[in-house]
């Protein structure tokens, strides 16, 4: 296998910590820039960048937060930072590709969040994109942006549009990490209670590893296109709460209390029709919900 050069964008967050192990391991050599490394704004430093001639630029950078989070999705500085991070630096980027002699493979990180609160059922590469907060709205104008350049200018970009994915790495405000955490606690009884949204909310969750070697084969085995990276299956809060109590031997019920007003966003059941991406490159999600959530449990006990 020949070595690429890959840059990742959005090095420090969970999917580019993964994606950089992998790659490392694959004996690729990546330089990662992590939140604070490059002045997205700023064109002059991206031109910089893409000029020193990777075959792989990544685009994971994200400003985001859970929607159990007490945030105002209308605040001037979400808005701000995420126009910056979604789109300004992305335009940036594109436009730094469009001029080069030979521009490297760009891979844009979406949201399912593009495809608004309202749509339900299974979402695939044609399903209308209707955002509704500020995360989605952004991504999805960058995301439209990498269609934009590929279909004017022959830049080579394409879009994922990921479905929610966990490890160990996501941080502990996101359900998934709050409940295994949750659940470990109880084991040691510390547990005095745990707070939730919605316990019959549904989520399609895969498990991150595999996104991002799924994320290098859109890159390394198709021409530029945009997919759906998703499960295809949905399950819901109170079976991730069964799945990780259940490993401790802990019964959830008692401890865990639902405040539907913690949610800044709600949506209808949603999962994501991945079947493109199946023919393009054979990719499947190998791990399935089960053991993904006791992987996840094993890393978080030993950290």
């Amino acid at each position: 296998m020949p070595v690429r050069r890959v840059a990742i964008i959005g090095a420090g967050g969970q999917d580019g910590r993964l994606l950089d192990d992998l790659l490392r391991r694959h004996g690729d050599t990546v330089t990662g820039i992590r939140r604070g490394e490059l002045d997205l704004s700023d064109p002059s430093p991206v031109r910089a960048l893409v000029s020193r001639g990777f075959d792989e630029i990544y685009y994971l950078a994200a400003h985001h937060h859970s929607s159990q989070e007490r945030t105002n999705d209308r605040s001037a500085d979400l808005c701000r930072l995420s126009l910056e991070t979604h789109v300004t630096g992305a335009t940036h980027f594109l436009e730094a590709l469009r001029e080069s002699s030979a521009p490297a493979r760009f891979l844009y990180a979406g949201s399912s969040l593009m495809f608004g609160p309202d749509a339900g059922g299974q979402a695939d590469e044609t399903t209308p994109l209707s955002p509704a907060c500020v995360y989605g709205i952004t991504k999805t104008a960058g995301f439209q942006l990498c269609k934009f350049y590929r279909a004017e200018f022959g830049v080579p970009a394409s879009g994922v549009i990921l479905f929610n994915h966990e490890s160990h790495l996501r941080a502990a405000k996101f359900v998934v990490p709050k409940i295994i955490d949750a659940a470990l606690a109880a084991s040691r009884g510390s547990l005095r209670s745990l707070e939730l949204g919605n316990l019959e909310a549904r989520v399609d969750w895969g498990y991150a590893p595999d996104y991002v070697e799924a994320m290098t084969r859109i890159l390394r085995s198709t021409p530029p296109d945009d997919f759906v990276l998703a499960t295809g299956q949905t399950r819901s809060v109170a079976e991730l709460l069964d799945a990780a109590f259940g490993l401790v031997g802990v019964d959830w019920r008692g401890k865990v209390t639902e405040a539907p007003g913690r949610l800044s966003r709600q949506r209808s059941a949603l999962s994501g029709d991945a079947r493109k991406l199946e023919r393009a490159t054979g990719w499947r999600p190998a791990c399935s919900f089960p053991e993904m959530i006791r992987l996840i449990m094993e890393a978080r006990r030993e950290n």
